[in-house]
């Protein structure tokens, strides 16, 4: 694809360069951290959902994208990956065309996924009991070696039981224990994902960051980076909604085992599903302007 006329003017070199220097120092802000705990073998019970439920590359996380069509002053001394970006007197951009046979079909499935579940209502009453029942019985309690559990397994176990269980999203129901799987609402799985996806669901909206970096470097990177620091908060509600303690890192406990508890977890899901909504519909829309 060749830039036409009705092209926006290419950003000089100086200016998205400093962008590129802003993404970077922003990212790192969670990037270094993560690379320093790691090199000491430290768990995080929070942030290491980026790369062990997630798996995009730190460095590439660092590394600032225009996203498709945007085009970029460049000199000779510029590194930009071949396999996404023409080159053009002194031009350079992100040209969709380059995308892979499978590379577009994925971005198809992106958008048809994120449209489907933008449709739906939202649903509020699951009140994160997914992390309860991933740890019922003590059977996988997966974040033992970061942070203990907050009540006794007896408790966690009771609760579990006198309680609905709803969960819609697939990597989280996935690793429900055993005895759980057959109480719950739903039984999503990989290839009905987009039969069960819901914008209330607090997976759902992490996983805006997901489907973001599976798309780059074709979106932009301040997308990629809101959806990052989105799927950070989200995760934040996540683990305090949780049975374990997060006393240790300065989180404060959601009891979703008390009324006031499941009100208070409820207003989080609410604000983020609405914030989600319009990030989501952001996405949506850089996706259709790739295809």
């Amino acid at each position: 694809m060749s830039l036409s006329v009705h092209s926006p003017a290419p950003i000089p070199l100086s200016k998205w360069q400093e962008s590129a220097i802003l993404h970077r120092k922003e990212v790192q802000e969670i990037t270094v951290p993560m690379r320093a705990r790691k090199s000491r073998g430290e768990k995080h019970p929070v942030y290491d959902f980026l790369h062990t439920y997630y798996s995009f590359p730190l460095g590439r996380l660092e590394r600032w994208h225009p996203g498709a069509g945007i085009p970029l002053e460049v000199d000779q001394n510029i590194d930009l990956p071949e396999k996404c970006y023409q080159r053009s007197n002194g031009v350079a951009w992100i040209d969709p065309e380059k995308l892979t046979p499978k590379g577009r079909e994925r971005i198809q499935w992106t958008h048809r996924l994120l449209s489907m579940t933008q449709s739906r209502p939202p649903n509020f009453a699951c009140h994160g009991l997914h992390e309860w029942a991933m740890v019922y019985s003590g059977s996988d309690v997966r974040h033992r070696e970061s942070a203990p559990l907050r009540l006794p397994q007896k408790e966690i176990d009771a609760l579990v039981s006198s309680r609905p269980l709803c969960c819609s999203h697939f990597d989280a129901f996935r690793f429900f224990a055993p005895d759980t799987i057959p109480r719950n609402r739903f039984s999503p799985t990989l290839l009905t994902r987009e039969d069960h996806e819901q914008p209330g669901c607090i997976h759902a909206n992490m996983d805006l960051y997901k489907w973001a970096y599976k798309s780059s470097p074709w979106i932009s990177s301040d997308l990629l980076r809101k959806t990052l620091f989105f799927a950070i908060e989200a995760r934040i509600i996540d683990m305090r909604a949780s049975p374990y303690n997060l006393s240790e890192y300065g989180y404060s406990p959601i009891p979703i085992e008390t009324p006031e508890g499941r009100r208070e977890y409820e207003r989080e899901q609410n604000e983020l599903y609405r914030r989600g909504l319009k990030l989501r519909s952001e996405l949506i829309a850089a996706l259709e302007k790739i295809l």
